[in-house]
């Protein structure tokens, strides 16, 4: 299997995931303009992931001589490493529906900043216990910055005005709830995986990177039968719709679902070079993308009073800098 050897490429993988988790739910935001709903769109989204989890074992998880190969590493899987990668897509896949009720709600420059930012705080601290690595005044230090930075976020969406269609509080109560959820998911994939998984052997009954990536997305997408089933009873959407949709709109979800799940896929690998906590925290970072995304390209601040201005900029100057901290926690 592939594994990565030098810090420097594992920070590249960082950045890149940090890039598609931040840009991923741009697909949900399309498809929202062509008036198709989140519970829709998000059906798509767990196939998408679900068929990125395969491919990962299928490329990167059976080429190589590191480690032990995905087909090998599933005939001595034990059973409670399996079930940590799928309760991980489980426990990821109803946070993330919250979280594109979120966005759905009340757009990406909130949702994201204040659940994803929620998230790395937890999921960041949570690593770091479980696996020491890198230089705790620092993490915490950009942990603590993040926090002021989703303080900054909420009280900016506080100064908007009006909107027909936007539901701020709503918003903020689903993010706040999908990033205390999503914060733990990440801690129990790895616990999933063998400590060393880069090293001449797995550990006996633990999973590689690659095959916890195929168990998560079996998670994820069987959770998805039950999770979603009831978001779209609760909606009024019914199947019949969701078959009916067109080729674009399918298309969409299972990009974005392609998007985030090739974004975990880098950041585990990234992991055992990086450091858990560190890699999590830059992955998580999709928070500065994601609102750079809201505030200059959907322009969800458009119409706001100049009130709001300085707390939009502190709250970029946050993720900035307690972003940085992380990064440079590793040298």
């Amino acid at each position: 299997m592939f594994v990565v050897e030098g810090l420097g490429l594992a920070i590249v993988l960082c950045v890149m995931t940090m890039m598609g988790w931040g840009s991923w739910a741009n697909t949900q935001k399309l498809a929202g303009k062509e008036d198709w709903p989140f519970e829709l769109y998000y059906w798509d989204y767990a196939i998408g992931v679900f068929l990125t989890g395969i491919l990962f074992a299928l490329t990167l998880g059976s080429f190589g001589d590191a480690g032990m190969g995905a087909l090998a590493n599933l005939g001595q899987a034990g059973g409670g490493p399996v079930m940590d990668a799928m309760l991980s897509g489980a426990l990821f896949n109803l946070a993330n529906i919250l979280l594109v009720v979120a966005i759905d709600a009340a757009g990406m420059s909130l949702a994201f900043p204040v659940g994803v930012g929620l998230a790395l705080v937890i999921g960041t601290v949570r690593s770091y216990l479980q696996a020491p690595k890198g230089d705790p005044t620092l993490i915490f230090s950009g942990v603590a910055l993040v926090v002021v930075a989703m303080v900054m976020s909420a009280l900016a969406y506080s100064k908007l005005p009006p909107v027909a269609g936007r539901r701020l509080g709503r918003g903020l109560l689903f993010a706040v709830v999908a990033g205390c959820l999503m914060g733990s998911f990440y801690p129990l994939l790895l616990q999933a995986i063998s400590p060393d998984f880069g090293g001449a052997a797995i550990e006996s009954g633990f999973l590689t990177p690659y095959t916890a990536l195929f168990f998560f997305g079996i998670g994820l997408l069987l959770s998805n039968v039950v999770v979603n089933t009831v978001f779209m009873k609760a909606g009024g959407k019914t199947y019949s719709r969701y078959f009916g949709g067109g080729s674009r709109l399918h298309s969409l979800g299972a990009l974005g679902g392609l998007i985030w799940m090739a974004a975990l896929g880098l950041n585990v690998i990234a992991s055992g070079v990086a450091g858990p906590a560190i890699s999590y925290a830059l992955g998580q970072g999709a928070t500065l993308v994601a609102a750079i995304w809201g505030v200059f390209i959907w322009r969800e601040f458009k119409g706001a009073p100049r009130s709001a201005t300085p707390f939009i900029v502190l709250m970029f100057l946050g993720y900035m800098s307690g972003l940085t901290l992380i990064g440079v926690a590793t040298l």
